[in-house]
């Protein structure tokens, strides 16, 4: 079946209790791979319930590209400083940080892009849809998905991770935060590139 190293194997790989890691396993029948999905499950679905939390602890965390040219600040929160001080959440903080530097977002989510930004993209979606000549029903759900996909885009929650495209930055933390078992969120950024204003 298994054994306490199996356990112990387990427990270091998603970060679980070690009664969680015991009952994963027994669950699977041994199975290392399907206990490691099962914990991540549900570690995932408790991180969903702790996203109401209030999270006022946390760090500020810089990053600057080795050419000099390029710097980011991001202020990531989690809900006590214990956490705060851990690996996994200094580990996030520094691959949210890279990930604004490579990626460019404008915003954390869809609440900071600028309404005349969104205007604007809605208004050349239009006129791009129309010109298709397809009709009125079809036009406005073209729209509405190149807006969605222009979020995507440029926002840093929807936008897929660099290191692992399957993964967006959401997905990362949530990740994160079923391994440390509180709510993380980030809350601003501001990145700087050399002659940009």
């Amino acid at each position: 079946m298994f054994t306490a190293k199996d356990v112990m194997a387990l427990r270091q790989a998603t970060g679980a209790g070690m009664m969680e890691a015991k009952k994963a396993l027994v669950e699977t029948n041994g199975d290392m791979e399907k206990a490691r999905e099962l914990l991540r499950v549900k570690g995932i679905a408790k991180a969903d319930k702790r996203s109401g939390k209030q999270t006022s602890e946390g760090a500020i965390t810089s990053y600057i590209h080795h050419n000099g040219k390029v710097g980011v600040l991001v202020e990531v929160n989690c809900e006590t400083d214990f956490v705060a001080r851990t690996d996994d959440f200094k580990t996030l903080c520094r691959e949210i940080a890279l990930h604004i530097a490579s990626a460019a977002p404008i915003s954390v989510d869809k609440d900071g892009v600028p309404q005349e930004r969104v205007d604007s993209e809605r208004r050349i979606a239009e006129e791009q849809a129309k010109a298709s000549g397809k009709p009125e029903n079809i036009v406005q759900r073209m729209v509405e998905g190149k807006v969605e996909a222009y979020y995507k885009d440029n926002c840093l929650v929807y936008q897929p991770w660099i290191r692992e495209p399957k993964k967006s930055i959401a997905d990362l933390i949530k990740e994160t935060s079923a391994k440390v078992g509180e709510n993380i969120v980030v809350r601003r950024f501001t990145r700087y590139q050399m002659g940009e204003e």
